[in-house]
């Protein structure tokens, strides 16, 4: 069994042992809040993942799992931070940690699917700022592009512009863009859901095994057990 396919089980095992040493040293440490919530919600897919009328929630447990790790909390301005700012950031942050190029491996063994992905204009911003044939044929460059991104082995590049077209994809089913278990975007959804899979086990992998230690920011809301009366 490779790493790609390690189940919540075995996720929550590898971590275990940073898991009771944290706990140790603080209660509610934040590192391990974010790994429980984001094993949280990858169970869930577990659960539903054999109806196929589930993929939307699919692919939004899967981005809440991803978000559990990623969020950050601006203590000045007492907000979250942008999405993008913080799951960019983390990004470049599991690349440095993957000593064992974890990630790389699951983006070559699963480069036809992110190619697709690129050559998909409904999944670009810039087709949607303009939605004309031309700036679809275009966006459809992008897939030589990123080819290219592979060749200088980019991945910094590659996870990026992957994540800006799975991101597209989780707004529009968020902020209403999208009808419930629509028929235009069944095969976007399930190719972004697996492509968010292999790399969301991954990343889950890479901090059981590198980010323990690490500083991951403030947590956002973290959990209160104090009942506050009026």
């Amino acid at each position: 069994m490779t790493h790609a396919t390690l189940t919540v089980r075995e996720l929550r095992r590898l971590w275990k042992p940073q898991k009771d040493r944290l706990n140790a040293e603080h209660a509610q440490n934040p590192t391990n809040i974010r790994f429980h919530r984001a094993c949280s919600w990858l169970q869930r897919v577990e659960e539903i993942r054999s109806d196929d009328l589930a993929l939307d929630h699919v692919l939004l447990s899967f981005w809440t799992a991803f978000n559990a790790l990623y969020g950050q909390w601006d203590g000045e301005r007492q907000e979250p931070v942008s999405d993008v700012e913080c799951w960019q950031h983390f990004l470049d942050r599991m690349l440095t940690l993957d000593q064992r190029n974890l990630i790389q491996e699951q983006l070559l063994e699963h480069k036809k699917l992110v190619l697709t992905l690129f050559d998909d204009e409904y999944l670009s911003r810039f087709f949607w700022q303009e939605p004309t044939d031309k700036r679809a044929k275009r966006v459809r460059r992008t897939r030589l592009e990123a080819q290219g991104w592979y060749v200088e082995q980019n991945w910094t590049l590659v996870l990026d512009r992957l994540f800006e077209r799975i991101y597209l994809l989780r707004c529009q089913l968020v902020h209403g863009a999208s009808t419930y278990s629509s028929s235009y975007n069944r095969v976007a959804i399930r190719r972004c859901s697996q492509i968010l899979e292999h790399l969301l086990r991954t990343f889950l992998r890479v901090w059981a095994e590198r980010g323990a230690d690490e500083d991951w920011g403030i947590m956002c809301y973290p959990p209160m057990k104090t009942k506050f009366g009026g």
